[in-house]
């Protein structure tokens, strides 16, 4: 492999399903301030919603979990015209 193509902060980054909570390790230049203890190693952290562990796609379920309340925020806001 030829030397100094890669970028400096190259390195392996934990990542983590916020909503089932599998967490699977890469290479990554993302920045991140959090990190994650994996089986005794402290790693860079980066937090997803949705992952290949839980995308409808991939798993054949059709159920998407609904992290940042949409339903509840249309409901609200549409209550007032209930009758």
């Amino acid at each position: 492999m030829r030397k100094g193509i890669h970028p400096e902060n190259y390195r392996m980054v934990a990542f983590k399903d916020m909503s089932n909570g599998d967490v699977f390790l890469t290479r990554s230049t993302a920045n991140t301030k959090e990190t994650l203890d994996v089986e005794g190693t402290e790693y860079p952290l980066i937090k997803l919603e949705i992952s290949r562990t839980s995308h409808p796609f991939y798993t054949g379920k059709s159920k998407l979990i609904d992290t940042a309340g949409r339903i509840d925020k249309f409901k609200n806001k549409y209550s007032k015209f209930k009758k």
